[in-house]
């Protein structure tokens, strides 16, 4: 399981290709996505976590940590931990804090989509941040509250339930997956600021201070774990900082696909039809991008991994064979050249249908600038009369528009 802050951590805002996401995205849905757990733990409301998703490459998470530990929920469907909410319930009444907040003119209300049932959110001034806290927490107090106050990025502060924040919650999952027999086997946490250094408290987990990590997060790492081998800080900014821990502790794979120079020099030795999936959107991003060395050979592996009788349902609902794809894919090289043109692909589940065949879903979008696609997509994909070094042979691709997608778009491919 890895369980990662996205601000700063995941999300590399002063990487305007988002390579290392991406970097990170290839990797998690060719190697972990099924059979292991993402979660997003982040300071975000659902407000600003769904604003995020709109504007950079993000996967699916199976489980999301919103406004700082005090939401938890599961799934495409966002749905919320009961359970959850009735703990943090406990000597917890947001009128109080309102009212005792406002005593501290210090103090700026931010915005009203931050302002959670468990969270209040402000800005102070970091020459007055301690002070300010300390007052604030012995006014709780008095007023028969259990709380907790939690500083980062230098100017935020919220206010949560003491057993609330990004530790306890994922303390929470650890708890309920084990009753649930679902433990993983490893936990890697993920941060770079104050709020996250909660995550790295949490027993046998591995944790990564990513290289951008914030003085606040580096200091509490001096005073309270500078000896404990488990918690490194990172040589890699944000994403790559991630995929760089998955290799220091040896939890798995920490090549990302999209690290491959030629993808056509697999050597694979087993089907593995997460990784096809993966293989083939990197190179028609790289095929528009025109950064394919050798577009002939390209080409000519194409018709031999696309089965000749096979068939396209694009999200228009117009059926094309595949030696039609193949010549409009020659028409359309380069198209994207010199644009913030990305591919991804998201949610990869593969299943076996028979001795060798597949079935898999998954999500393909792409990203021109800030404007985002995202279609459903079932491929069929077989395993009969090759090898694994040929990879697998695409039989049937259907895709369907995701809601809120551009259906219109004439530039659409596969």
């Amino acid at each position: 399981m890895i369980v990662s802050d996205l601000d700063h951590t995941m999300v590399d805002h002063h990487d305007p290709e988002n390579l290392s996401i991406l970097r990170f995205n290839a990797l998690w849905e060719a190697k972990y996505r099924h059979d292991s757990l993402l979660v997003f733990s982040t300071g975000r409301s659902p407000t600003l976590y769904k604003q995020l998703r709109k504007e950079k490459p993000m996967l699916t998470p199976d489980i999301t940590i919103m406004s700082v530990g005090t939401e938890i929920t599961y799934g495409n469907a966002m749905v919320p931990d009961d359970g959850w909410v009735d703990f943090l319930n406990h000597k917890w009444d947001k009128k109080i804090v309102t009212e005792e907040t406002s005593k501290f003119p210090e103090l700026t209300l931010q915005s009203e989509t931050e302002q959670r049932p468990h969270k209040a959110s402000f800005y102070v001034k970091k020459e007055k941040a301690q002070e300010i806290m300390k007052n604030l927490s012995e006014s709780l107090v008095k007023r028969g509250l259990d709380v907790k106050i939690i500083y980062s990025g230098g100017m935020d502060l919220d206010i949560l339930p003491q057993g609330a924040g990004k530790g306890q919650a994922l303390a929470y999952l650890h708890k309920k997956l084990k009753a649930e027999g679902k433990l993983p086997q490893n936990t890697l946490a993920c941060g770079d600021s104050g709020n996250d250094a909660e995550l790295f408290t949490i027993p046998d987990v591995h944790g990564v201070m990513v290289k951008n990590a914030q003085e606040e997060l580096l200091q509490w790492h001096a005073e309270n774990a500078k000896d404990n081998p488990k918690i490194i800080h990172a040589d890699e900014r944000c994403a790559a900082g991630i995929i760089q821990a998955i290799g220091h502790f040896k939890l798995g794979p920490n090549t990302s696909p999209r690290d491959l120079p030629d993808l056509l020099d697999a050597n694979l030795d087993h089907f593995d039809p997460a990784y096809e999936v993966v293989k083939f959107y990197l190179f028609l991003e790289r095929w528009q991008r025109a950064e394919v060395e050798t577009p002939e050979c390209y080409l000519n592996n194409l018709k031999a991994v696309f089965s000749p009788t096979g068939l396209y349902v694009n999200p228009f609902g117009i059926e094309q064979s595949f030696d039609d794809v193949i010549g409009k894919l020659k028409d359309c090289y380069g198209d994207k050249k010199g644009k913030q043109y990305r591919v991804w692909v998201d949610q990869v589940f593969p299943a076996q249908i028979d001795s060798n065949t597949w079935l898999v879903k998954f999500k393909k979008l792409d990203q021109t600038g800030e404007g985002q696609q995202c279609c459903y997509t079932t491929a069929i994909l077989s395993s009969k009369d090759v090898e694994p070094s040929q990879g697998l042979t695409w039989v049937h691709v259907h895709q369907t528009w995701m809601e809120g997608s551009t259906s219109d778009a004439k530039d659409w491919f596969l």
